[in-house]
C-alpha cells in the first residue's frame, strides 16, 4: 500500500504541484491550506507522513508540529520554509519534527525524506509492538517467552518449585538450562539458602570428588585443613550439578549413594556426613542412551531423573526469537550506551527464518553484536552475522518436472533423514522423535549413510 501523505501549505499552487509530483512517485497526497483545516484532517483519518510549511497565515507550522506531536506522536512531520537558516531548522526540530526541508524544494530529496519518514513510523509501531510482546509475554524469573512449548515449561516449573524432588534439565545446549535451576531455587521454599553450582564438565576428574564432598586434613598432598564440599555448601539451599553425564564413571556409585543416603563422606574420611540440598541436575546429552551403552549407571540416571524439565530449542519457539532480541536490545543498548530500539522488519524475518543451533545463547550474541556495530536506531540486516543474513533453510527435492531427475526412495529417505537431523541441530534422540523411529534405527540408517557414529556432522 502506498503511503497516506497529508500536505500543508497556504499557497494553493504550492499544494497542487506537491500532489501531482508525490502521486506521481506512489504517493497518496490530500492537501490542505491552513494548519487548522489540516489537523482537522489528520484527526479524522490516518496518515503516514505530514509535510507542512513554516510560515503561513493563522497557526504557524511549527505551532502544528507541536499539537501533532501532542496528540499524534506516530506520525512524523516533515518541515518545509523559503526562510532556511539554522534558527528556523532548530524551532521546527525543537517542536518535534522530524526533518526540515528549504525552499525551492527538490522533488526527489523531499521523496527520499518522505520514505525514510514512513521508514521511522512503521519502526517506532513495530517497537512499541515488541515493547508490548516483551511486557504481555509469559515469563518465569528470568526465562522469557509466549510460545505454547514455554508455556508448557512454566506450567511444570511452577508445580515442582516449591517441592524437594531431584530435578532433571534438559535440552540442547543453550537453551537456559541453568536459569531454570536458578528459577527453581528462587521461586522456591529454598530461597533464602545458597545456590550452588558447578559444572562437572569442568572439573579435572582428580579433584571432581574433593570438590563434590569435600576432604579430610591429610587426605593427600596439600590437603592442610579440612575442606567441605559443594554438598555440604549448599545445604539448606540447591546443588547445580550442570553437565552430570560428563560424570566419571568411577565416581557415580558415590553420587548414587549420597543422593541414597542424604549423606556424603569427604576424602579420606571415615565419618558419614548428612546434608540438605535440594538437587537440580542438567544435560544435553541422551542420557538414556548412555546408560543403553554403559556409559552411565542406569540406577543413577533413575535417581536424578525424578521429575524432567525438556528445554525447547529456540527454532521450535516461533515469535519467541523476536522477543527475546528485543529484551537483549534493551539489556545491550543500555551497556552500551547507545539510542538502539528495535529491529527493521526485514532484520525480524532473518531472525525468524533462522534455525539458531545455538539456541538462546547465539541469539544473545548476534544481538549484541548488532548493538553493538549499528550506526542507526534499529539493527538492519547488515548488521546481522553473515551466517544469519545469508541462511536459506535446506530442502530435498523430492519430485521434478524430469522423469530422470526424480530420486529413488531410499535416496528421497536419506536426504529426508540428514535433512531432519540438520534442522535439530545434530540431536540424534530429537531427530528420532520427529521421523517416528526408535534410536537403534536411527543409527543403523545414519551409519548406512556414512555419519560416523558419535558425531552430529553430516
Amino acid at each position: 500500500m502506498s503511503a497516506r501523505v497529508l500536505v500543508v501549505d497556504d499557497e494553493r499552487s504550492m499544494c497542487e504541484l506537491l500532489e501531482t509530483s508525490l502521486g506521481k512517485r506512489g504517493f497518496e497526497v490530500i492537501s490542505k491550506t491552513s494548519a487548522a483545516e489540516a489537523f482537522h484532517t489528520l484527526t479524522g483519518g490516518a496518515f503516514d507522513v505530514v509535510v507542512t510549511d513554516l510560515n503561513m497565515k493563522g497557526m504557524s507550522g511549527v505551532e502544528l508540529c507541536e499539537r501533532i506531536v501532542a496528540e499524534h506522536p506516530d506520525t512524523p512531520v516533515v518541515v518545509m520554509t523559503a526562510f532556511g537558516s539554522i534558527e528556523t531548522a532548530v524551532t521546527a526540530i525543537r517542536a518535534g519534527a522530524y526533518d526540515f526541508l528549504t525552499k525551492p524544494i527538490e522533488l526527489e530529496t523531499l521523496r527520499l525524506t518522505i520514505d525514510r519518514a514512513v521508514q521511522h513510523r512503521a519502526l517506532r509501531a513495530e517497537v512499541t509492538r515488541l515493547r508490548r510482546a516483551v511486557s504481555q509475554s509469559r515469563r518465569f524469573d528470568e526465562l522469557i517467552g509466549s510460545s505454547p512449548a514455554m508455556c508448557r515449561v512454566y506450567d511444570l516449573l511452577d508445580r515442582v518449585c516449591e517441592v524437594d524432588a531431584s530435578v532433571l534439565v534438559t535440552g540442547e545446549s543453550g537453551t537456559g538450562k541453568e536459569m531454570v535451576a536458578r528459577a527453581l531455587h528462587r521461586r522456591g521454599k529454598r530461597r533464602s539458602g545458597p545456590f550452588v553450582a558447578i559444572n562437572c564438565a569442568a572439573v579435572p576428574e582428580n579433584l571432581l570428588e574433593s570438590e563434590l564432598f569435600g576432604h579430610a586434613r591429610g587426605a593427600f598432598t596439600d590437603a592442610h585443613s579440612a575442606r567441605p564440599g559443594l554438598f555440604l555448601q549448599a545445604s539448606g539451599g540447591t546443588l547445580f550439578l550442570d553437565e552430570i553425564a560428563e560424570l566419571p564413571l568411577a565416581l557415580q556409585p558415590k553420587l548414587l549413594r549420597a543422593l541414597q543416603e542424604r549423606t556424603v563422606r569427604a576424602v579420606g574420611s571415615d565419618a558419614e556426613t548428612p546434608f540438605d540440598a535440594r538437587i537440580v541436575t542438567a544435560t544435553n546429552r541422551d542420557l538414556e542412551a548412555m546408560v543403553e551403552g554403559q556409559r552411565f549407571r542406569e540406577d543413577l540416571f533413575y535417581r536424578v531423573n525424578v521429575i524432567r524439565v525438556e528445554l525447547p530449542p529456540l527454532r521450535e519457539r516461533g515469535a519467541d526469537v523476536l522477543v527475546l532480541a528485543r529484551h537483549f536490545i534493551q539489556h545491550y543498548a543500555t551497556t552500551f550506551a547507545k539510542r538502539v530500539e528495535g529491529l527493521t522488519s526485514q532484520a525480524s524475518q532473518r531472525l525468524l527464518a533462522y534455525a539458531w543451533p545455538g539456541n538462546v545463547r547465539e541469539l544473545q550474541n548476534c544481538i549484541e553484536r548488532a548493538v553493538a556495530l549499528t550506526r542507526l536506531d534499529a539493527i538492519d540486516v547488515e548488521d546481522l552475522p553473515p551466517k544469519v543474513q545469508h541462511h536459506r533453510p535446506a530442502h530435498a527435492v523430492i519430485v521434478a518436472d524430469d522423469p530422470s531427475e526424480i530420486a529413488p526412495l531410499e535416496e528421497v529417505e536419506r536426504r529426508y533423514i540428514l535433512g531432519v537431523l540438520e534442522a535439530v541441530g545434530g540431536s540424534r534422540t530429537l531427530a528420532a522423535q520427529k521421523l517416528g523411529l526408535d534410536r537403534k534405527t536411527l543409527y543403523r540408517k545414519l551409519e548406512q549413510y556414512g555419519v560416523p557414529k558419535g558425531s552430529s556432522k553430516l
